[in-house]
Protein backbone atom coordinates (compact mmCIF):
# COMPACT_ATOMS: atom_id res chain seq x y z
CA UNK A 1 0.00 0.00 0.00
CA UNK A 2 1.38 3.45 -1.22
CA UNK A 3 1.52 6.02 2.08
CA UNK A 4 -0.42 8.78 0.19
CA UNK A 5 -3.68 10.13 0.22
CA UNK A 6 -4.88 11.63 -3.40
CA UNK A 7 -7.95 13.59 -4.25
CA UNK A 8 -10.03 12.98 -6.87
CA UNK A 9 -11.15 15.09 -10.08
CA UNK A 10 -15.29 15.17 -10.35
CA UNK A 11 -17.74 13.47 -9.60
CA UNK A 12 -17.07 10.22 -10.73
CA UNK A 13 -13.79 8.35 -11.37
CA UNK A 14 -12.13 8.67 -14.49
CA UNK A 15 -10.80 5.93 -16.54
CA UNK A 16 -7.29 6.83 -15.29
CA UNK A 17 -7.60 7.53 -11.92
CA UNK A 18 -9.50 3.85 -11.44
CA UNK A 19 -6.24 2.14 -13.75
CA UNK A 20 -3.91 4.47 -11.65
CA UNK A 21 -5.53 4.15 -8.00
CA UNK A 22 -6.02 0.23 -8.92
CA UNK A 23 -2.29 0.09 -9.33
CA UNK A 24 -1.05 2.50 -6.75
CA UNK A 25 -2.89 1.23 -3.85
CA UNK A 26 -2.68 4.71 -2.01
CA UNK A 27 -3.80 4.22 1.53
CA UNK A 28 -7.03 6.52 1.15
CA UNK A 29 -8.54 9.52 -0.59
CA UNK A 30 -10.09 13.11 -0.14
CA UNK A 31 -13.15 14.01 -0.90
CA UNK A 32 -13.71 17.73 -1.63
CA UNK A 33 -16.58 19.96 -2.73
CA UNK A 34 -16.37 19.01 -6.70
CA UNK A 35 -16.73 15.45 -5.82
CA UNK A 36 -19.73 15.92 -4.11
CA UNK A 37 -23.12 16.59 -5.63
CA UNK A 38 -26.46 14.16 -4.05
CA UNK A 39 -26.23 11.42 -1.81
CA UNK A 40 -27.45 8.62 -4.48
CA UNK A 41 -23.64 10.04 -6.20
CA UNK A 42 -21.61 10.55 -2.88
CA UNK A 43 -22.40 6.94 -2.08
CA UNK A 44 -21.66 5.42 -5.15
CA UNK A 45 -18.70 7.19 -5.31
CA UNK A 46 -17.30 5.85 -1.85
CA UNK A 47 -18.48 2.36 -2.93
CA UNK A 48 -16.85 2.50 -5.64
CA UNK A 49 -13.35 3.00 -3.98
CA UNK A 50 -13.67 0.47 -1.88
CA UNK A 51 -14.49 -1.85 -4.32
CA UNK A 52 -11.34 -0.98 -6.12
CA UNK A 53 -9.18 -2.52 -3.47
CA UNK A 54 -11.67 -5.05 -1.89
CA UNK A 55 -11.46 -3.66 1.27
CA UNK A 56 -14.48 -3.61 3.60
CA UNK A 57 -13.05 -0.48 5.52
CA UNK A 58 -11.18 2.38 3.12
CA UNK A 59 -10.08 5.84 4.64
CA UNK A 60 -12.13 8.26 2.57
CA UNK A 61 -11.92 11.27 4.04
CA UNK A 62 -13.34 14.74 3.91
CA UNK A 63 -13.13 18.67 5.65
CA UNK A 64 -16.33 18.82 7.20
CA UNK A 65 -16.04 21.04 9.85
CA UNK A 66 -19.05 23.23 10.17
CA UNK A 67 -19.27 27.11 9.14
CA UNK A 68 -17.05 27.85 5.99
CA UNK A 69 -15.40 24.58 5.83
CA UNK A 70 -17.92 22.44 4.70
CA UNK A 71 -17.97 20.20 1.49
CA UNK A 72 -21.18 18.34 1.57
CA UNK A 73 -23.80 21.80 1.56
CA UNK A 74 -27.45 22.50 1.97
CA UNK A 75 -29.68 22.26 0.69
CA UNK A 76 -28.74 18.34 0.44
CA UNK A 77 -27.36 18.38 3.72
CA UNK A 78 -27.98 20.20 6.59
CA UNK A 79 -25.37 23.52 7.92
CA UNK A 80 -23.57 22.69 10.99
CA UNK A 81 -22.15 25.41 12.97
CA UNK A 82 -18.22 26.92 13.31
CA UNK A 83 -16.44 25.40 16.76
CA UNK A 84 -16.90 29.19 17.65
CA UNK A 85 -20.26 28.51 18.44
CA UNK A 86 -19.40 26.15 21.34
CA UNK A 87 -16.46 28.26 22.50
CA UNK A 88 -19.22 30.70 23.17
CA UNK A 89 -21.76 28.16 24.73
CA UNK A 90 -18.94 27.00 26.82
CA UNK A 91 -18.68 30.90 28.29
CA UNK A 92 -21.93 30.23 30.04
CA UNK A 93 -22.40 26.79 30.53
CA UNK A 94 -19.13 24.25 30.13
CA UNK A 95 -20.83 21.36 30.91
CA UNK A 96 -24.05 22.16 28.01
CA UNK A 97 -21.13 23.10 25.65
CA UNK A 98 -19.07 20.14 25.84
CA UNK A 99 -22.47 18.06 25.43
CA UNK A 100 -23.58 20.49 22.12
CA UNK A 101 -20.59 19.30 20.57
CA UNK A 102 -20.77 15.53 21.04
CA UNK A 103 -24.43 15.63 19.76
CA UNK A 104 -23.00 18.30 16.58
CA UNK A 105 -20.34 16.02 15.48
CA UNK A 106 -22.48 12.32 16.19
CA UNK A 107 -25.03 14.26 13.83
CA UNK A 108 -22.59 15.35 11.67
CA UNK A 109 -20.87 11.98 11.33
CA UNK A 110 -23.95 10.22 10.58
CA UNK A 111 -24.09 12.37 7.46
CA UNK A 112 -20.50 11.09 7.12
CA UNK A 113 -22.04 7.58 7.34
CA UNK A 114 -24.78 7.52 5.04
CA UNK A 115 -22.39 8.32 2.72
CA UNK A 116 -19.59 5.85 3.10
CA UNK A 117 -17.08 8.92 4.70
CA UNK A 118 -15.23 6.51 7.16
CA UNK A 119 -12.98 10.08 8.42
CA UNK A 120 -13.58 13.50 9.32
CA UNK A 121 -10.59 15.99 9.41
CA UNK A 122 -12.10 17.36 12.58
CA UNK A 123 -11.50 18.79 15.31
CA UNK A 124 -8.70 21.66 15.33
CA UNK A 125 -7.18 21.97 18.34
CA UNK A 126 -5.18 25.29 17.61
CA UNK A 127 -6.09 27.85 20.35
CA UNK A 128 -6.85 30.95 18.80
CA UNK A 129 -4.55 33.49 19.27
CA UNK A 130 -5.28 37.12 18.83
CA UNK A 131 -3.99 39.10 15.66
CA UNK A 132 -3.09 35.94 13.83
CA UNK A 133 -4.86 35.44 10.11
CA UNK A 134 -8.16 34.77 10.03
CA UNK A 135 -7.58 31.34 8.23
CA UNK A 136 -8.42 29.49 11.64
CA UNK A 137 -10.53 32.01 12.82
CA UNK A 138 -14.08 31.05 14.23
CA UNK A 139 -13.07 27.53 13.31
CA UNK A 140 -11.02 27.24 16.22
CA UNK A 141 -12.84 26.21 19.60
CA UNK A 142 -11.38 28.43 21.73
CA UNK A 143 -8.14 30.66 23.18
CA UNK A 144 -7.78 28.63 26.34
CA UNK A 145 -5.99 25.27 25.40
CA UNK A 146 -8.29 23.31 28.38
CA UNK A 147 -11.59 24.52 26.91
CA UNK A 148 -10.18 23.58 23.22
CA UNK A 149 -9.05 20.04 24.80
CA UNK A 150 -12.60 19.40 26.01
CA UNK A 151 -14.72 20.62 23.18
CA UNK A 152 -12.12 18.47 20.98
CA UNK A 153 -12.57 15.50 23.03
CA UNK A 154 -16.10 16.07 22.82
CA UNK A 155 -16.02 15.84 19.02
CA UNK A 156 -13.95 12.70 18.73
CA UNK A 157 -16.11 11.08 20.85
CA UNK A 158 -19.49 12.28 18.94
CA UNK A 159 -17.69 10.88 15.32
CA UNK A 160 -16.94 7.54 17.26
CA UNK A 161 -20.91 7.66 17.86
CA UNK A 162 -21.47 7.22 14.43
CA UNK A 163 -18.70 5.03 13.72
CA UNK A 164 -16.62 7.83 12.14
CA UNK A 165 -12.62 8.49 12.98
CA UNK A 166 -11.30 12.39 13.62
CA UNK A 167 -8.37 13.74 12.75
CA UNK A 168 -6.82 16.58 15.15
CA UNK A 169 -5.62 19.15 13.25
CA UNK A 170 -2.84 21.04 12.69
CA UNK A 171 -0.14 19.66 15.04
CA UNK A 172 1.29 21.40 16.76
CA UNK A 173 -0.90 24.26 16.35
CA UNK A 174 -1.88 27.01 13.65
CA UNK A 175 -3.37 29.40 15.78
CA UNK A 176 -0.26 31.78 15.70
CA UNK A 177 -0.23 31.88 12.41
CA UNK A 178 -0.17 35.57 10.67
CA UNK A 179 -0.29 34.27 7.19
CA UNK A 180 -2.43 31.83 5.23
CA UNK A 181 -0.44 28.59 5.20
CA UNK A 182 -2.64 27.74 1.93
CA UNK A 183 -0.79 31.06 -0.08
CA UNK A 184 2.58 31.53 2.31
CA UNK A 185 4.23 30.21 5.02
CA UNK A 186 3.30 31.36 8.16
CA UNK A 187 6.66 31.71 11.09
CA UNK A 188 5.88 31.61 14.12
CA UNK A 189 8.79 33.44 16.64
CA UNK A 190 7.57 33.26 19.92
CA UNK A 191 9.71 31.04 22.59
CA UNK A 192 9.83 27.39 23.36
CA UNK A 193 7.84 28.30 26.62
CA UNK A 194 5.26 30.25 25.11
CA UNK A 195 4.30 27.23 22.67
CA UNK A 196 3.20 24.97 25.23
CA UNK A 197 -0.10 26.94 24.91
CA UNK A 198 -0.29 25.70 21.45
CA UNK A 199 0.46 21.84 21.88
CA UNK A 200 -1.28 21.82 25.34
CA UNK A 201 -4.65 20.00 23.64
CA UNK A 202 -2.75 17.96 21.43
CA UNK A 203 -0.71 16.31 24.69
CA UNK A 204 -4.70 16.12 26.45
CA UNK A 205 -5.65 14.36 23.46
CA UNK A 206 -1.85 12.48 22.11
CA UNK A 207 -4.15 9.06 22.24
CA UNK A 208 -6.32 10.29 18.82
CA UNK A 209 -6.11 7.66 16.49
CA UNK A 210 -4.75 10.34 13.36
CA UNK A 211 -3.53 13.73 13.67
CA UNK A 212 -2.51 16.20 10.53
CA UNK A 213 0.22 18.27 11.02
CA UNK A 214 0.64 22.20 10.21
CA UNK A 215 2.85 24.16 7.48
CA UNK A 216 4.06 26.08 9.90
CA UNK A 217 7.83 27.28 11.03
CA UNK A 218 8.67 27.47 14.50
CA UNK A 219 11.38 29.10 14.84
CA UNK A 220 12.03 27.92 18.62
CA UNK A 221 12.13 24.56 17.03
CA UNK A 222 13.09 24.70 13.63
CA UNK A 223 14.38 27.50 12.08
CA UNK A 224 14.67 25.80 8.46
CA UNK A 225 11.78 23.96 7.59
CA UNK A 226 7.75 23.92 8.08
CA UNK A 227 6.34 21.24 10.93
CA UNK A 228 5.53 18.67 7.90
CA UNK A 229 9.05 19.06 6.51
CA UNK A 230 10.90 18.34 9.99
CA UNK A 231 12.41 15.67 11.74
CA UNK A 232 12.95 17.77 14.68
CA UNK A 233 9.69 18.94 15.11
CA UNK A 234 8.07 15.24 14.20
CA UNK A 235 10.44 13.55 16.47
CA UNK A 236 11.09 15.67 19.49
CA UNK A 237 7.75 17.68 19.36
CA UNK A 238 5.15 15.63 18.03
CA UNK A 239 6.24 11.94 18.93
CA UNK A 240 7.38 12.64 22.24
CA UNK A 241 6.59 16.28 23.56
CA UNK A 242 3.24 15.61 23.14
CA UNK A 243 3.13 11.68 22.82
CA UNK A 244 1.19 11.36 19.86
CA UNK A 245 1.94 7.96 18.60
CA UNK A 246 -1.11 7.82 15.82
CA UNK A 247 -1.43 8.21 12.53
CA UNK A 248 0.32 11.69 11.30
CA UNK A 249 -1.08 13.02 7.79
CA UNK A 250 0.74 15.72 6.59
CA UNK A 251 -2.06 18.90 5.73
CA UNK A 252 -2.32 19.60 1.96
CA UNK A 253 1.01 18.92 -0.02
CA UNK A 254 -0.17 21.60 -2.83
CA UNK A 255 -0.46 24.72 0.09
CA UNK A 256 1.90 27.44 -1.10
CA UNK A 257 3.83 27.21 2.31
CA UNK A 258 5.71 24.65 1.01
CA UNK A 259 8.30 24.78 -1.68
CA UNK A 260 9.49 22.53 -4.80
CA UNK A 261 7.98 20.00 -6.98
CA UNK A 262 4.75 18.37 -4.82
CA UNK A 263 6.54 14.62 -5.16
CA UNK A 264 9.57 16.53 -3.52
CA UNK A 265 7.95 17.78 -0.84
CA UNK A 266 5.90 14.33 -0.33
CA UNK A 267 9.30 12.50 -0.25
CA UNK A 268 10.43 15.12 2.07
CA UNK A 269 7.76 14.75 4.40
CA UNK A 270 7.82 11.41 4.56
CA UNK A 271 11.86 11.75 5.47
CA UNK A 272 10.94 13.67 8.39
CA UNK A 273 8.70 11.38 9.93
CA UNK A 274 5.32 11.79 8.36
CA UNK A 275 3.07 8.49 7.99
CA UNK A 276 1.10 9.65 4.95
CA UNK A 277 1.67 12.35 2.46
CA UNK A 278 -1.49 13.88 1.74
CA UNK A 279 -2.43 16.09 -1.83
CA UNK A 280 -5.93 16.69 -2.26
CA UNK A 281 -5.86 18.26 -5.87
CA UNK A 282 -6.37 15.36 -8.44
CA UNK A 283 -3.17 15.85 -10.69
CA UNK A 284 -2.27 12.87 -12.44
CA UNK A 285 1.17 14.32 -13.05
CA UNK A 286 1.60 15.24 -9.38
CA UNK A 287 -0.32 11.69 -8.15
CA UNK A 288 2.18 9.62 -10.07
CA UNK A 289 5.21 11.45 -9.26
CA UNK A 290 4.01 10.90 -5.62
CA UNK A 291 3.71 7.23 -6.14
CA UNK A 292 7.57 7.55 -7.46
CA UNK A 293 8.84 9.23 -5.00
CA UNK A 294 7.39 7.62 -1.88
CA UNK A 295 9.08 4.54 0.12
CA UNK A 296 7.12 1.84 0.38
CA UNK A 297 4.72 2.20 3.73
CA UNK A 298 6.54 1.36 6.97
CA UNK A 299 5.29 -1.95 9.56
CA UNK A 300 4.94 0.87 11.49
CA UNK A 301 2.65 3.13 9.48
CA UNK A 302 0.63 0.32 8.59
CA UNK A 303 -0.34 -0.60 11.91
CA UNK A 304 -1.43 3.09 12.62
CA UNK A 305 -3.27 2.93 9.89
CA UNK A 306 -4.97 -0.66 10.49
CA UNK A 307 -5.49 0.55 14.43
CA UNK A 308 -7.35 3.76 12.88
CA UNK A 309 -9.56 2.07 10.35
CA UNK A 310 -10.73 -0.77 13.08
CA UNK A 311 -12.52 2.17 14.56
CA UNK A 312 -14.76 2.74 11.95
CA UNK A 313 -17.98 1.44 10.31
CA UNK A 314 -18.59 -0.96 7.25
CA UNK A 315 -21.75 1.47 6.77
CA UNK A 316 -23.76 -1.25 5.40
CA UNK A 317 -26.98 -0.23 7.15
CA UNK A 318 -29.35 2.67 6.92
CA UNK A 319 -28.57 5.69 9.20
CA UNK A 320 -30.80 6.26 12.12
CA UNK A 321 -32.94 9.28 10.91
CA UNK A 322 -34.53 9.93 14.59
CA UNK A 323 -31.13 9.87 16.51
CA UNK A 324 -29.85 12.45 13.49
CA UNK A 325 -32.75 14.37 14.54
CA UNK A 326 -32.46 14.09 18.34
CA UNK A 327 -28.55 14.48 18.08
CA UNK A 328 -29.49 17.93 15.95
CA UNK A 329 -32.19 18.74 18.83
CA UNK A 330 -30.09 18.79 21.67
CA UNK A 331 -26.77 20.88 19.78
CA UNK A 332 -29.27 23.48 18.70
CA UNK A 333 -31.29 23.55 22.08
CA UNK A 334 -28.06 23.67 24.31
CA UNK A 335 -26.81 26.15 21.81
CA UNK A 336 -28.98 28.55 22.10
CA UNK A 337 -28.56 29.23 26.00
CA UNK A 338 -25.61 31.69 24.54
CA UNK A 339 -28.12 33.28 22.17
Amino acid sequence: MLPAIFGLSGLTLSDDERAFFRDADPAGYILFGRNVESRQQLRALTDELRALHGRERTFICIDQEGGRVARMKPPVWAAYPPGAAFDKLYDVAPISAIEAARAHAEALGLDLAEAGISVDCLPLLDVRQEGAHDVIGDRALGHEPLRVAALGRAMLEGLARAEVVGVVKHMPGHGRAGVDSHKELPTVTESDADLETDIAPFRSLKDSLIAMTGHVRYMAWDEENPATLSATVIRDVIRTRIGFDGLLLTDDLDMQALGGAVPDRAARAQAAGCDIALNCWAKMDDMVGIAKALAPMSAETAARLERALAATGDFSAPIDLARQAERTAVRDRLLALAA
